[in-house]
């Protein structure tokens, strides 16, 4: 008696998934290879695209491979370790672990805080902040998209400069603003219209969302920062001292 469709297929999605899986994991695909186009694929494995996809999906969401909209699909590069409780930033953090970092600006302007910002930066209603938005590069690659929110009394003129480097070098160098206490809210999430546009991911793609509260050498909220990281690009590891 033949086995029913469903379980054929299963067996189907498993069988590609572990393929590709060894393949990846053995450098027989390295990182970045794109792979072939899902017909090919789908014709190799004598399949249907709708068994193939789910097969990639389940990669995807393992972290072992990403696609890109209009592009198909690629090897996933190692992760970045991101460690909260090292006081760095993000060209630091990449080059110091052997990557190549790059920021593209993407937007900077006054605008009026929503209620979101008023409440992380306990800001009043109708209070301006600025807003600036960028995107992140490691090798060449999109993986973060950022919303900074920052409190124009500490920064006056700070949207005349060149945004595309680290704040945080930008505030100690032209403002004598260090950072004191720093807050961290971390969770996995779905990414929205606006950051899977920035990213040039599909609506939804699953992403790590990142909220960094900070407070300045005397105490005071300074900033905050909303990012949006492709969930295959980074490790969160922190290391407790004793």
């Amino acid at each position: 008696m033949r086995a029913p469709v469903h379980e054929d297929a299963s067996r189907t999605v498993t069988a590609i998934y572990r393929t590709l899986e060894e393949q990846i994991v053995r450098g027989l695909l390295p990182p970045s290879a794109r792979l072939p186009a899902e017909r090919q694929l789908s014709e190799l494995f004598a399949t249907t695209r709708i068994t193939l996809r789910e097969a990639l999906g389940q990669l995807e969401s393992q972290g072992l491979i990403y696609r890109e909209e209009r592009r198909g699909w690629f090897v996933s590069p190692p992760r970045v370790v991101y460690n909260p409780l090292v006081r760095s930033h993000f060209h630091a953090m990449v080059t110091e672990q052997g990557r190549v970092p790059s920021t593209e600006l993407l937007s900077a302007r006054l605008i009026p805080a929503n209620s979101s910002v008023c409440e992380l930066l306990a800001l009043p209603a109708l209070t301006g902040v600025y807003q600036i938005r960028r995107t992140r590069r490691i090798d060449g690659r999109l993986v973060l998209y950022v919303e900074h929110y920052l409190t124009p009394a500490f920064f006056p003129g700070l949207l005349d400069n060149d945004l595309t480097h680290s704040l945080t070098d930008l505030y100690a160098q032209k403002y004598g603003i260090h950072y004191g206490r720093v807050r961290f809210d971390i969770r996995p999430t779905a990414l929205q219209a606006e950051a899977a546009l920035a990213l040039k991911v599909a609506t939804g793609s699953l992403a790590l969302h990142i909220t960094r509260l900070k407070r300045d050498q005397r105490g005071q909220l300074i900033d905050c920062d909303l990012e949006f990281w492709r969930h295959d690009a980074i490790h969160v590891s922190v290391d407790v001292p004793d």
